[in-house]
């Protein structure tokens, strides 16, 4: 039975002993600022239950271990659009900020609204989002995505785009190579002309993030997964 009478101070006392200093040390390399193990965060999501508004609360701690749970116990559907705007500027670190997108914003209504405007918007994180949202229609529900244009965007611009939306332009253009095989000659060209991640250290046993590699060998696979360690 999910628990109900939590509140923030004693979810953050309980989020406190969730920390391990050899977890804080790999984070940190990653630009993350917490020491939580995700496992045991993901299982205490899972003892508390469907919380929204424990989670907003949490969320406005600022707190990222606490952000993380507030991904899991929240309502993603009971989010304004501006609830959503606010919290996508807040949500910097990265781990963050891909439980956000992928737990949160994929899941609400104004997903589609959302993706239109974070994916033109100047802040390079926002941007990213946007850009995850658009994988997203590319792979679930690419009717009415213009993947011309989405390729003609990605030809322009990711080369120079910073890190984060680099990384989200990029897996973008390798789903619509293995999704979409009118696009894929045309989204290996723009991969092996752009170079972008080309030599991305990739330990054996995991699929390099260069699209023209990645496209390959997922479609040799005919299967469907994001670059990374199999």
């Amino acid at each position: 039975m999910a628990e109900t009478t939590s509140t923030v101070a004693e979810v953050l006392a309980r989020l406190a002993e969730l920390e391990d200093p050899r977890a804080r040390e790999v984070n940190a390399r990653h630009g993350d600022d917490h020491g939580a193990n995700l496992g045991r965060l993901r299982a205490l999501a899972k003892r508390l239950g469907t919380q929204h508004e424990l989670a907003s609360r949490l969320w406005t701690t600022g707190d990222s271990a606490a952000r993380l749970l507030a991904t899991l116990i929240c309502r993603p559907k009971a989010f304004q659009r501006d609830e959503l705007d606010a919290m996508v500027r807040e949500a910097r670190t990265p781990k963050v900020h891909d439980w956000f997108v992928n737990y949160v914003a994929k899941k609400n209504p104004h997903a589609d609204e959302l993706r239109l405007a974070w994916s033109a918007d100047p802040d390079p994180a926002v941007a990213s989002a946007g850009w995850a949202l658009t994988t997203a229609r590319v792979t679930k529900r690419p009717e009415g995505i213009d993947l011309t244009g989405v390729l003609d965007v990605i030809e322009a611009q990711m080369k120079d785009a910073p890190p984060r939306l680099q990384w989200a332009m990029n897996e973008c253009l390798g789903w619509i190579g293995i999704e979409h095989a009118a696009h894929r000659a045309r989204a290996v060209d723009i991969g092996e002309r752009l170079e972008v991640l080309k030599d991305y250290p990739t330990p054996a046993g995991c699929t390099s993030p260069y699209a023209p590699t990645w496209i390959a060998e997922m479609v040799r696979r005919n299967g469907a997964m994001s670059p990374g360690c199999s």
